[in-house]
């Protein structure tokens, strides 16, 4: 069983480093995407897998991740995912192909499915229920806003000035941080290991990596062959086989299957992660169209880009604010909804973008409602995906959760950024590619309303403190 630390404010401060690193390592990477893609030839196409590369495998290994955390111990498991995503941040900056710096970003995803999960399932150890629970996963949800904004602001300005390459080294003196905070940080005991039976289920993981891959491949190719095309088809069937594959072993594993079905019987569970996996798409295609409308289309530099996404996140930052104070008073499953259409109505607006435009005029109005909505999401998600969840099951429920906003995030920017190429066509006018993001950004919207809608679907009491409990009047300390 795991070991409750007895200075969970320390834990607490780790778990948002992490966090943090994590953010900010998503968010550099997309201001530097065109200068990366020139600096290494991608194609226009062929740039997404730049994010697919680390989505993929982080979504892929998250469940894997999270078994490895239940099974080995939180604190071994995140030390280890630091590691491997600290290494696997120096190798890129090295890299000197498109496909070597693809293969870096992969093991950058290994290791972040081992630290991501491993760190959730510390913070909801070390904060069950109640109010330090609200305000624990606020604190979580602000900060992976600000390694948002530092990100986004960040990757500008080392694009431009130091040069893309900084945008996977700047990973690597980070993760050295956190891996001396966790070796130093008494507040998080060191859980002891718990027997299982049989293996670590890596055969699941296999499956469910290689199917989610082929699945994007498909979709991504669509550029070249057509959707009715034996290519397209034949891709799509063995990515549908795999996965078919997947859901077979895990219901037949006897052992230590990588995610136990029953546990998608949850409705609070699935719920959550088809929410978040709705979520994860609209925001990842959103991110990708936004910095490309403002770099190619505005002809807008690296650094200034980098400076036009502060609104952005420090909207996400004051959304994750306000749910704190309102889920002492309204259920979680409401701030989803109310969430989700905000941050819908924020792209729908961001569709409107035109050639001609501004970051007045066409970027922050939307920026900032649709941010503020996206910070009302975060925190209340995790709580409700994790809640009742069985102790020896937290490290893949988070697991499981980060895994579908990754996987979410693959998908979405595939299925997303083939519909707006094909909408661009050969062209590359600021005309043309204004069409292509604008449609994206506007089936960003229709993403994110069906996500409110799947949100009704969720149980009824679902307030992040239950409803009878009304909040006290002193405040409670995080470390008591």
């Amino acid at each position: 069983m795991f070991r409750k630390s007895s200075r969970p404010g320390l834990t607490l401060a780790a778990v948002a480093v992490v966090q943090f690193m994590v953010s900010l390592d998503l968010s550099v990477v997309n201001v530097g995407l065109p200068s990366i893609g020139a600096g290494l030839g991608f194609s226009p196409v062929g740039l997404t897998w730049v994010i697919h590369a680390y989505a993929l495998t982080f979504g892929g290994l998250l469940l894997l991740g999270g078994k490895l955390a239940d099974r080995y111990g939180r604190k071994r498991v995140l030390l280890a995912g630091l590691t491997v995503f600290g290494l696997a941040s120096l190798l890129g900056g090295f890299t000197q192909q498109a496909g070597e710096l693809v293969a870096a970003r992969a093991l950058q995803g290994a290791g972040a499915a081992m630290l991501s999960p491993a760190a959730l399932a510390l913070l909801t150890a070390t904060f069950p229920a109640g109010r330090a629970r609200v305000r624990a996963y606020g604190i979580w949800a602000a900060m992976n806003a600000a390694g948002g904004a530092l990100g986004v602001l960040t990757g500008g300005v080392l694009t431009q000035y130091a040069g893309w390459r900084w945008v996977m080294f700047v990973s690597v003196p980070m993760s050295l941080i956190a891996l001396a905070l966790a070796l130093a940080g008494r507040g998080i005991a060191l859980d002891p290991v718990q027997e299982r039976a049989g293996r670590p289920d890596v055969l699941g993981a296999v499956l469910a990596t290689s199917g989610m891959g082929l699945l994007v491949f498909g979709v991504v190719r669509t550029d070249r062959y057509a959707w009715t095309s034996p290519v397209t088809v034949g891709t799509l069937t063995l990515a549908a086989a795999l996965l078919a594959v997947f859901l077979y072993a895990e219901s037949r594993t006897a052992g230590d299957p990588l995610i136990r079905l029953g546990l998608l019987r949850n409705r609070s569970v699935a719920g959550a992660n088809l929410y978040n996996l709705l979520v994860g798409a609209a925001m990842a295609g959103a991110f990708y169209f936004a910095s490309l409308y403002l770099q190619r289309v505005l002809a807008i530099g690296p650094a200034l880009t980098g400076v036009m996404f502060l609104p952005f996140a420090l909207g996400v930052a004051a959304g994750s604010v306000l749910a704190i104070k309102l889920g002492y008073r309204l259920p979680a499953r409401t701030l989803l909804i109310l969430g989700g259409l905000l941050t819908a109505a924020g792209f729908a607006w961001f569709g409107r973008i035109s050639p001609g435009g501004s970051f007045l005029t066409d970027v922050l109005g939307p920026s900032i409602v649709a941010s503020v909505g996206f910070g009302l999401c975060l925190g209340p998600v995790v709580s409700i995906a994790t809640a009742g969840v069985a102790p020896h099951e937290a490290g893949t429920a988070s697991g499981l959760l980060n895994s579908s906003r990754q996987i979410g995030a693959s998908l979405g920017l595939a299925v997303l950024g083939t519909a707006a190429q094909h909408r661009t066509g050969p062209a590359v006018t600021a005309v043309a590619l204004n069409s292509g993001y604008a449609l994206g950004l506007t089936l960003s919207a229709v993403l994110l309303v069906a996500a409110a809608t799947t949100a009704l679907l969720l149980p009824r009491p679902a307030g992040v403190l239950p409803p009878h409990v009304s909040a006290p009047r002193r405040r409670e300390s995080l470390v008591e």
